[in-house]
């Protein structure tokens, strides 16, 4: 009996944060394994996004003028900062429906009756959504790139700046599927967390600097859009690509949207991460 407890403790992570961590990349490898066996729901999660930047792009990319100019070519490079933001924030809605499904079928019920960390399930989701989010974007980069868009064709650049841009983004997703996870536990069908976690989204994303020039929004329009977390990405994402549409707004976001970008991320994996586990500790299927 007592080499049987020796083994255990020597399996087992010596403090409780080395066992939250090991909980969470089993709850990530596990909803890993699931994307895999369900390729669909990867392949059905790329062709919307890309279909935004075909559309976008060839439908609207004439009409628009950015920085004086209104050829297809300059919308392009001003567009793709904001399908990438709205494409990472938008993996919201699968995560919420992820959990309610998981919490529908009873399985959050099982996790929470074993010996492991509280926050772990919900860590391990986001992060598995943050994997397929970080695989959509590079799809989604070579679709873009195919249109037309260049890094650098504002001014100059380079690969840690673009780097660093990429990472913003996926940040800013990561954030966002925090609040899909408390929408998710907050609700009783899968369905009802995909409407939820998409209601929202769609002011938040186009009530913002991502699709057009928000200098000819009426001015209280501009303010708000001015502040949105999601315009500060989409800012700090134009900054580092050097792509036309940096904000002329005298808004402390847009003045300095790397860090604005970064300070908003923190702020809501902060805050809707301790409301998910909050309510994961207390939701019942």
């Amino acid at each position: 009996m007592s080499a049987v407890s020796e083994s255990a403790r020597s399996v087992a992570p010596a403090n409780p944060f080395s066992r939250a961590v090991r909980d969470s990349l089993i709850v990530a490898q596990r909803n890993l394994i699931r994307m895999v066996r369900i390729p669909e729901v990867v392949i059905f999660g790329l062709i919307q996004p890309i279909m935004f930047v075909v559309l976008f792009t060839y439908v609207f990319g004439g009409s628009m003028k950015i920085g004086g100019s209104t050829s297809a070519t300059a919308y392009t490079n001003f567009l793709m900062a904001g399908i990438f933001a709205q494409t990472v924030t938008f993996a919201t809605a699968g995560a919420g429906a992820g959990i309610a499904d998981d919490m529908h079928k009873g399985l959050v019920d099982r996790f929470r009756s074993l010996p492991m960390a509280r926050g772990a399930v919900l860590t391990g989701r986001t992060l598995a959504d943050l994997v397929q989010t970080a695989l959509t974007l590079l799809v989604l980069a070579a679709v873009a790139l195919l249109v037309g868009w260049r890094v650098g064709s504002n001014g100059d650049t380079n690969a840690l700046k673009v780097l660093a841009a990429f990472g913003l983004l996926l940040l800013l997703g990561y954030a966002f599927t925090w609040i899909g996870a408390l929408i998710g536990l907050s609700v009783r069908t899968p369905e009802a967390a995909t409407s939820g976690g998409l209601v929202w989204l769609f002011p938040v994303t186009f009530l913002s600097n991502a699709f057009v020039d928000t200098s000819n929004m009426t001015p209280w329009l501009r303010h708000i859009a001015d502040w949105n977390p999601f315009s500060a990405t989409v800012e700090a994402a134009r900054v580092l690509f050097a792509n036309p549409g940096e904000s002329t707004s005298t808004a402390w976001p847009m003045q300095h949207p790397v860090w604005a970008s970064l300070i908003y991320s923190i702020l809501i994996v902060v805050v809707f991460r301790t409301l998910a586990v909050r309510k994961y500790r207390s939701a019942t299927a």
